[in-house]
């Protein structure tokens, strides 16, 4: 195989990065559960493979899934990636999974003379299509220098943070915080607007603060429009990380309460069944709760992430 590069998962994160790659002049193989979702790369230079297997000749593969259990099946499931006689230098993993399981997976990989390092992200594929991911790896330092222009490629900046699984606990603390953090605004938003303040200037009033971050300027299109529709990441996926928190907190001895009260609320727009819309429908069924129906504004709001 010509590409050294090779992917394997092209939902809408796996999707925006390999563009990025393909637009650094980096070549790619590309493997998708639904090949339909990966053949619109091939105009950007990506080749389209049937098998996973196909990949092993790639010096590095990345892996972009949902679960831990999904990485192990693309992995180790028959006509998985490793299941060849043939099989790749390294795995580069950006799925957003448990620091325990990505354990098992380094162990398994290692056993059969597969390197590997975790690489997630901070960002969704508007993030990403910008070019503005943060990615933060773990793993031998000497393979983060080998996959670093790769990793520089697909977003503003890449960090090591050390061994083994560390980056797992990274992303774990991150996506715990993202939770508080849009459970928090959506709180003070509904505050603001019941009192008389437009969701669109209280919003931007926030983002222009030493309050404001990325996140709160790239969500806040949404939430001033109710574009729940146009979705970046589901509340299943959210409950998902806000569980992997609490576990790690329980394993590590750390009381995080405001988590754990954030994770009940999003578990309650699961329990609705929000399972295809953003998570950050969250600000409707607080506004709800508040006796407040809300209306889109119908505004253009600068969301931050033009290039």
């Amino acid at each position: 195989m010509a590409n050294q590069i090779g992917w394997i998962g092209l939902g809408r994160m796996g999707e925006a990065m390999v563009k990025r790659l393909l637009k650094a002049g980096h070549g790619a193989s590309v493997w998708n559960r639904t090949r339909s979702k990966a053949e619109p790369l091939a105009e950007y230079g990506a080749e389209i493979v049937s098998h996973k297997t196909d990949l092993a000749a790639c010096a590095v593969v990345f892996t972009m899934v949902s679960t831990t259990d999904d990485l192990k099946e693309v992995l180790f499931a028959e006509g998985g990636l490793v299941t060849g006689t043939r099989k790749p230098q390294l795995v580069v993993d950006s799925s957003s999974i448990s620091q325990e399981g990505s354990a098992e997976i380094r162990a398994r990989l290692e056993g059969m003379g597969v390197a590997y390092l975790c690489a997630p992200v901070s960002g969704n594929a508007k993030v990403a299509k910008a070019g503005k991911l943060l990615i933060v790896a773990s793993g031998p330092k000497a393979l983060y220098d080998q996959a670093e222009p790769y990793l520089k490629a697909m977003g503003r900046k890449a960090m090591w943070v050390g061994e083994g699984e560390l980056a797992r606990i990274w992303k774990i603390a991150h996506n715990t915080m993202f939770g508080v953090v849009i459970q928090n605004l959506c709180e003070i938003t509904v505050l603001a607007e019941k009192a008389g303040i437009p969701r669109h200037v209280f919003l931007e009033s926030i983002n222009d603060s030493v309050l404001g971050s990325m996140y709160t300027r790239y969500k806040t299109p949404m939430l001033a429009n109710l574009t729940f529709d146009q979705v970046t990441f589901t509340p299943r996926l959210l409950l998902k990380d806000m569980d992997l928190g609490m576990g790690a907190a329980r394993t590590h001895g750390v009381a995080m309460p405001a988590a754990a009260a954030t994770r009940e609320s999003v578990a309650r727009l699961v329990g609705r069944g929000y399972d295809h819309i953003d998570f950050a429908v969250l600000l409707q069924e607080l506004a709800r709760d508040a006796g407040l129906e809300l209306a889109p504004e119908n505004v253009t709001v600068d969301d931050g992430l033009a290039s």
